[in-house]
C-alpha cells in the first residue's frame, strides 16, 4: 500500500516505542498535528478512528502537551503486536524519542514526565505444573 505521508529524511525525526509486545515506529514531521497510524494489516487510519478511546488519544498527545508542541507536528506511526492500549503507549514513547531527536533540550521536560523510560512490565510466563503464572492447581491431601 502507498503511504499517505511522504517522509523526507531531511525534516523527519524518528523514534521507536515499545510496550508489552507492541512495537511502534514513529516519524514526526513539521505540520498541523495530523496523526496517521498504519496497522499490521497495512491499512492506514486516522488516530481517532484506530484507537477510538479518548484516553488513548490523550496518551498519544501527552509528549506534545508536556513539551508545548501540540499541533506543530504531523505523526506517522506503524504499529504491530499486542493490543491497542499497549500500542498507544508505544506510540507515545516513540513520539517522545522523536521529539528528543528533533531537539535534545526537550529531554529535560520529557524525562521528569516519565516519557524517556520504557515501561518494562510484561506478562509473566506460565509455569509447568501450574494453572498460570501464579495460580496453582488445587492441592488434595487424599
Amino acid at each position: 500500500m502507498e503511504k499517505t505521508i511522504k517522509i523526507d529524511p531531511k525534516v523527519a525525526h524518528y523514534g521507536t516505542g515499545r510496550r508489552k509486545e507492541a512495537i511502534a515506529r514513529v516519524w514526526i514531521l513539521p505540520g498541523s498535528g495530523r496523526i496517521i497510524v498504519r496497522s499490521a494489516s497495512g491499512k492506514e487510519w486516522d488516530a481517532k478512528d484506530y484507537f477510538e478511546r479518548d484516553i488513548l488519544l490523550a496518551k498519544i498527545n501527552h509528549p506534545f502537551v508536556v513539551t508545548e508542541t501540540l499541533g506543530k507536528f504531523d505523526v506517522y506511526a506503524t504499529v504491530k503486536g499486542s493490543g491497542k492500549p499497549a500500542q498507544a503507549e508505544a506510540v507515545m514513547y516513540g513520539i517522545a524519542k522523536a521529539l528528543e531527536s528533533y531537539n535534545p533540550s526537550l529531554r529535560a521536560l520529557l524525562k521528569p514526565a516519565g516519557l524517556m523510560t520504557r515501561d518494562a512490565r510484561v506478562k509473566e510466563r506460565k509455569k509447568y505444573n501450574q494453572m498460570g503464572a501464579r495460580a496453582k492447581y488445587r492441592w488434595s491431601k487424599r
